[in-house]
């Protein structure tokens, strides 16, 4: 079980896991930070994820800076879902409908601009495929 206090997840049995180099740690931890700065901006682009960039920001944190990871996780609207998924790769039915109605909206805005047909049969194809995945997730209980 993931908990905001060990960022490493490293069990007792397991032996302590070796420190990063500060060069490295560094950039995961810039890594975090470009990963919620591209999650805001999906919050805002149509067709732009946002949930991968909080789970990438999460696993970038958690080797880098364990308080940024603890604001995460603590967070009161990215932690729940960061603690669903990293607790079972569980997703709740309220973003699994979010997340359909957004690529919904984004595959109307696509198919309305795109100069290609090409593009948007590609982009909606791709989203399609990530809903079936989707929903496919267990819901947390």
């Amino acid at each position: 079980m993931l908990t905001p206090e060990d960022p490493s997840h490293a069990t007792g049995s397991a032996p302590a896991p070796r420190p990063l180099p500060r060069v490295l740690r560094w950039v995961l931890h810039a890594f975090a930070v470009l990963c919620l700065g591209l999650a805001v901006v999906g919050v805002i682009v149509p067709g732009m994820p946002t949930t991968v960039f909080v789970l990438m920001a999460a696993w970038a944190a958690a080797r880098s800076s364990p308080r940024l990871y603890r604001w995460l996780w603590n967070h009161r609207l990215l932690g729940p879902p960061l603690r669903n998924w990293t607790q079972g790769g569980t997703v709740s039915r309220r973003a699994k409908w979010s997340a359909t109605l957004v690529m919904a909206m984004s595959s109307v805005i696509l198919w309305a601009t795109a100069s290609r047909t090409w593009v948007w049969v590609i982009a909606i194809g791709c989203m399609a495929c990530v809903l079936a995945w989707l929903w496919r997730r267990p819901e947390p209980r």
